[in-house]
This record gives C-alpha cells, structure tokens and sequence, in this order.
C-alpha cells in the first residue's frame, strides 16, 4: 500500500507558514508586466491610472478564486503541484499521482491555504527575510555559503567576562530557575507547557509531555539547574515562560564539542506580543556561557538562520479507527477502512530469536554497540555509560509490566529492547521508543492521542563487510524497527513516528510508514560546518546518514 497522507502532530514551528501566493506557479500573471507590488510607493498619477486599469486574470488566478468559494480541488492546481513535485525530485513517481496530490491538498485543507491560513510547501519570502533578532547571534546567516572548515563563529571567552548578571526582564515579570527536584515546580512547567505548548496547524492536537517525562528529559547526568529558566509574574509568582538546556557532548564530523541541548521554549499564549522568547534564548546563553559552553544544538520547524540539516517526520499508523476518527489519518482513495486496518495489521509477537527487555546488566554491551554504531553517522552524541543508563533505562516506569496498562508501567516513558544472541549470549541489537501524547483539541469522543517516537537504536550487523550494499544492514534495521512496531502496538498506542534521520530512510517503506507534513530543521549555535544529510543526501553521504541525535 502506497503511504497514505497524514495530519501532523509535531510542533507548530514544524508547521509550515507559507501561503500559496508565495510560490510561483500560484502568482497570478497578469499582461500589466508594470505592476507594483504592495510594498512599493507609487506616485498618486500613476496609482490612480493602475486602480482604474483592469488586469486580465491568468488561469491559475482563477483557479484560486474558485477555490476560495468552494471546497473543490480543481485540476489545474493538481497538476501544478504535481509539476512542481515531480521536478523538486524528493518523491518517488508513484507517490505523485493526480489522484494522491488531490488527496493531499484535501487534507491539508487548501481552502484555508489559499486565505492564509496554512501553509503549502516551505518558509514564506517574508518569513526568510526578517529575522532581526538572529542577525545579531553567532549563527550562519541565510545565503552564505558552505564554510570552507569547520569551527566556531566567536571565540569562547573567559568566565569572568561574560555578563555576571540576568538580562532585564519587563518590570511586571522576575526570572525563576525551576527545580526539577521538587514535585510542585516540574507540575507548573507541566502545567505550562500543557495549555500553550505548541499545536499542530489546525489547533486539532497539543503536545502533552507528563511530568515523568520532563523530569527525565531535563535531568541527564550533570545536567545544571541553572539552565532550567523560567519567567514568573512578579506580583502573583505565576509560571507563564519557561526555557531550558541540557549538556551534551557532540560529535560534528571530525570536531568533538561540548554543547547545550536547548529545548522547550514556551511562552503563555496571553503574552506572546511581549516579545519575551529573544531575550529568554539571550538568559540562557549567558547561563551556558558561566558554565564555559558557548555552542548549542536545537531544533525548530521555521527557517531561521541557518539550518545544519533537515529531516522529515513519517508515521506508522496502529490505531487505525481512532486516527481517522480524529482526523489524524485519512482513508485513501478506493480503500475502505476495513482494508485499511488489514493492510496495516502487524504481527502479534516480534519475530527476533532472543528479543527481550533491556536490564541494567545489558549496560556494557549495549553502551560499546552504541557508541561504535553512532560514530557512523556525521553528527552524533557522545554518551558515556551513565548517560546511556539515562537515556534507555531510567524512564522505564515503576512496577512491572502491565501495572500501567497493557504493555506499560506506571509512569512509563521509554521502552528499550535487546536481541540477545540465543547461542553466544551476545547482545547484537537494541532498539527504544518512547512516549509522547499530544491532547485531541475539542473531540467529542477522544481526549489523547497516544503516539510514541523512534529513539536510538543500534545493530552489529552494521559492521558486518559489505552490509549496506548487500542490504543486509536494510533487512536486519527493518526486522528490528518492525519489532518496535509490535511492542508499541501491542502496548496500545495509536502511532509510531519517526524521522528520516540515521538509518531511518532505507526501511519506512517497507514498514509502512506514511510521510507526515512535518519537517524538522536542525541548528547548531556559534558553530559552522557545512550541510548535513538528512531528508535528503549530502554529496556522497546518503540521505539520513548525516544526522545521529534524536532531540526529545
């Protein structure tokens, strides 16, 4: 079954803010080659011979006014964007059909597209030009080219030189450091990220991160305190922004840096004209900058300068009923929902001989399979032992399985697997997932939608000679992923996401996963290197192949 389309629910900066007019072949052609744009000035003479001649309206132009008095996808669009994505090369030909194109600006709701609504297609013009605030850090600029080597953009400077006190905050608002050992204080960073985080286009889903996953995504070993910063109302001590970074040592092709994991930048929704984001990403530099860090790595949807890479999100459907009932997915053309779910039925139990949890005596050998798998791609974490027990096994929930529901523990959050070699004992494999809900907006029937992403995992097969151009790599990647699938499904989720970042690419078809419409842009901060592959490849580097962090 080819990929059906799919409704994301990543970030809204995933999201993108481009309307159709931005494109070329959706701008009206008009025989007054003389036209000024909006933006110009005109004398009153000559604006008011251009207000009282009337333009012709080329085909497309009338095409869009139709769109906007009906619900109909006429042809000319269709065959417009299947020009247009046919000669961008990122599909292959049988996913770019008429029939599938159709399909696809249905979902996407072309009608509020066309009135500015939503987004077709990347970062608007306006969106890449204005960008004041990033002009002034030490990031690649948009339009500059590849460096010639990699390194910093500004040098690091001594403690004692970078500013000892906060920046200044509007008078009616303090800065707090949240304490992600107190109970009460990971709930009003819960609370807050919970009603104003980020939304899917449609205001139809919300991420919803747990307190049990907060505290484990913000708590790795050596993490700083420090960099956990909110912003408070002074008068009533209200939580209403929060910001936060994690320390990260980070492989850049042949460069090992230290680096801040800079994440979770939220603002209450009441207050986002109080342009408080810009300084709050200022507070938390000069919080690295004490502790001696002066690069970062983070991620947004939005085109801001300058992205290192960017990856595409894809979902394997579980749930089949529930995601067409909340809109999630759709039933493609010609299929009824029976066949959907039957095309999309997974195996009850994993096919892996020696598939089994991951326990605390797995730590070594799945911690030196790890870090040799890693190193092959040219952006990767480095983890020591301690951070690898973090990451796979700390979120694992309390109680035994089942005690948190079907194939969950309570307070679960991550799930890791190992294969373990059922004649040498071996660890061969691993593989984690974990889990991420996002509220259902509004529904009349459903509150959460159960999703869970692909983490790290790792395959010994991948040293094996030859295994990528055998497809021995593919194969083995594809039965251990397939797996994951089953542990997931069986464990009641409605979807399994996942980028196209490390090994990612070569098995999604295979395992049924369909494009989403989300695309993830990868930044590194005071750092410049040249662009890595992700959704798409990089030179000789394959598609994926240059990215190995998967941000939380």
């Amino acid at each position: 079954m080819a990929p059906q389309k799919q409704k994301e629910i990543v970030p809204e900066e995933i999201i993108d803010t481009t309307i159709v007019s931005d494109h070329p072949e959706f701008e009206a052609e008009s025989e007054d080659s003389e036209a000024e744009g909006p933006d110009q000035p005109e004398s009153s003479a000559s604006g008011a011979a251009k207000k009282k001649k009337k333009k012709k309206k080329s085909k497309i132009a009338k095409v869009l006014d139709q769109l906007k008095s009906d619900d109909h996808i006429p042809e000319a669009v269709v065959q417009t964007v299947v020009k247009r994505v046919k000669a961008e090369g990122s599909l292959s030909p049988d996913e770019v059909t008429a029939d599938k194109v159709r399909e696809a600006l249905q979902q996407m709701k072309i009608m509020d597209v066309v009135k500015g609504k939503a987004g077709l297609g990347g970062t608007g013009a306006k969106d890449l030009g204005e960008h004041k605030f990033w002009g002034t850090q030490p990031v690649p600029q948009l339009g500059e080219g590849p460096p010639v080597e990699d390194g910093y953009i500004e040098p690091s400077k001594p403690v004692d030189q970078v500013r000892q006190v906060p920046y200044p905050l509007p008078k009616e608002f303090e800065w707090a450091i949240m304490d992600f050992t107190k109970p009460n204080e990971v709930k009003e960073v819960y609370d807050l990220l919970s009603l104003n985080y980020v939304e899917d286009d449609y205001a139809a889903f919300r991420f919803l991160y747990s307190a049990e996953f907060l505290a484990w995504a913000l708590t790795p070993p050596g993490y700083h305190k420090e960099w956990h910063i909110g912003v408070r109302v002074a008068s009533n001590k209200k939580l209403v922004a929060f910001i936060s970074g994690v320390p990260m040592l980070l492989k850049v092709r042949e460069s090992v840096i230290p680096v801040s994991e800079i994440n979770y930048l939220c603002v209450h929704k009441k207050l986002r004209s109080k342009r408080l984001a810009p300084v709050m990403i200022k507070e938390v530099t000069r919080q690295c900058n004490l502790k001696g860090i002066f690069q970062a790595i983070y991620t947004a949807g939005v085109v801001i300068p300058s992205p290192v890479a960017v990856c595409r999100y894809y979902h394997r459907s579980l749930n089949i009923p529930k995601l067409v009932e909340t809109k999630f997915t759709y039933i493609p053309t010609n299929m009824t929902l029976a066949r959907l779910i039957r095309v999309n039925k997974l195996p009850s139990e994993t096919l892996l001989p020696g598939l089994r949890e991951m326990e605390e005596k797995d730590l070594e050998e799945v911690a030196v399979l790890f870090r040799r798998y890693i190193q092959r791609f040219d952006m990767a974490p480095i983890f020591g032992n301690d951070e690898i027990k973090h990451h796979l096994l700390s979120g694992r929930g309390t109680g035994n399985l089942g005690e948190g529901g079907k194939g969950r523990r309570v307070g679960q959050v991550t799930w890791c697997y190992v294969v373990e070699d059922p004649t040498t004992h071996k660890i061969t494999d691993f593989f984690s997932f974990y889990s991420l809900p996002s509220s259902i907006i509004n529904h009349p029937k459903h509150e959460l939608l159960e999703a869970v992403y692909l983490y790290y995992y790792a395959s010994d097969t991948a040293f094996q000679p030859d295994a990528v151009a055998t497809g021995d790599l593919q194969r083995r990647v594809t039965s251990l992923i397939g797996d994951a699938l089953v542990v997931a499904n069986e464990a009641n989720f409605d979807v399994f996401n996942a980028l196209t970042l490390m090994d990612n690419n070569n098995v999604m078809q295979d395992l049924k996963f369909g494009g989403g419409d989300g695309f993830l842009n990868f930044y590194l901060y005071n750092w410049r290197t040249a662009p890595l592959a992700g959704m798409n490849g990089e030179g000789p580097t394959a598609p994926g192949r240059g990215i190995g962090v998967v941000m939380l």
